[in-house]
């Protein structure tokens, strides 16, 4: 089978190598099921057609630039469709959405399986239309999305394969400080980040993505108070606590068992704007599957504001068994990892 694959982001890529190391252990010589992959990926998973990295240097949706080269990419892969005999989508639904119309357009009758679909029970509730038009298989990774996707399938959830690893009832001594990905986040959380690692009586463990190893002065300014990791879970497994800007690394301290609050920042019309178009109560994807689960809150939220006292508070009242009772309860919800379904879906078998 060839499988055109269209996976821009570095999440994206991380759960397509899971994916494909499930499909590894069935491509054995002599297997009735082989699988090359074709489309847009990262290289060190196959040979693209244009390297997934390629979006990613500046930040794919926030810089014009890039808008020509998605242009171009779309119609390569439509072009590609054509001698493809299914189609994998993840995640990035301004890209993929557009992509799926214009591959049906000209190839009707090929299969779209699109993995980790729009949050459209967070905003653009229109994309449920959109969706349905033009994707044959849906595959979905929070049990509460079969709300919006009744004929989609729960396939589980890639953290859960991703995550082989959960936080024991040590005490390390050290506080962990995740300021997010995108540069502007960065910036913003910062200098609160700076001022919370002075004053806290823990060493403090600053995660940077490998991406920027080589600009951390010029992106993180002057870090001499921080030790540098590069690996988010190895950070949340030897910590006692955690400072998150908002996003999966929530999900991923929630699910390892590392006590955490989330804290955002961003440009006051920026804030303005999203909280007009996000019709939620929590930012937190464990806060807002608890809730769906009408469970009590997972963690704490701060939104632009930040109160460096009660921050600190946070930390010292936080307790380890308390926050892992609810850690292993979002395992349960969560039940399994989505790389041996999203396998089976590909052989036809879901």
């Amino acid at each position: 089978m060839k499988l055109l694959v269209s996976a821009i982001e570095p999440s994206a890529n991380l759960h397509l190598k899971f994916i494909l190391n499930e499909l590894n252990k069935f491509q054995v010589p002599g297997s009735n099921f082989q699988v090359d992959i074709i489309g847009v990926f990262d290289k060190s998973l196959g040979e693209p057609v244009i390297d997934s990295n390629e979006f990613n240097v500046m930040g794919f949706f926030d810089v014009l630039p890039k808008i020509n080269l998605a242009k171009k990419t779309i119609e390569k892969l439509v072009e590609m469709s054509k001698y493809a005999d299914k189609v994998l989508l993840i995640d990035a639904p301004s890209f993929n959405l557009r992509l799926a119309k214009k591959i049906k357009k000209l190839n009707p009758d090929i299969k779209i399986i699109y993995y980790i679909l729009p949050k459209v029970w967070a905003w653009k509730k229109g994309r449920i239309k959109e969706v349905n038009k033009y994707i044959d298989k849906k595959a979905y990774i929070f049990p509460f999305e079969k709300e919006f996707w009744r004929d989609g399938i729960y396939v589980g959830n890639p953290l859960l394969d991703e995550i082989n690893e959960f936080r024991d009832n040590k005490t390390y001594g050290n506080v962990a400080f995740l300021p997010g990905s995108r540069v502007s986040e960065i910036k913003s959380l910062m200098p609160v980040f700076k001022e919370l690692a002075k004053k806290i009586d823990k060493k403090p463990l600053l995660v940077v993505p490998e991406i920027y190893k080589k600009r951390i002065k010029n992106i993180y300014g002057d870090v001499k108070e921080f030790d540098i990791i590069f690996n988010t879970h190895e950070a949340l497994l030897k910590s006692d606590f955690a400072y998150i800007c908002s996003g999966t690394a929530t999900l991923e301290a929630a699910i390892i068992g590392t006590p955490f609050v989330l804290m955002y920042k961003a440009r006051h019309f920026e804030y303005l704007i999203a909280k007009s178009l996000v019709k939620l109560n929590y930012v937190g994807l464990a806060n807002v599957i608890f809730e769906r689960e009408n469970l009590s809150e997972f963690h704490k939220e701060y939104l632009q504001k930040f109160d460096i006292n009660e921050l600190i508070n946070d930390y010292k009242q936080s307790s380890l068994e308390e926050f892992q009772e609810k850690s292993q309860k979002l395992r349960k919800i969560l039940k399994y990892g989505s790389a041996k379904n999203m396998l089976n879906l590909l052989k036809g078998e879901l």
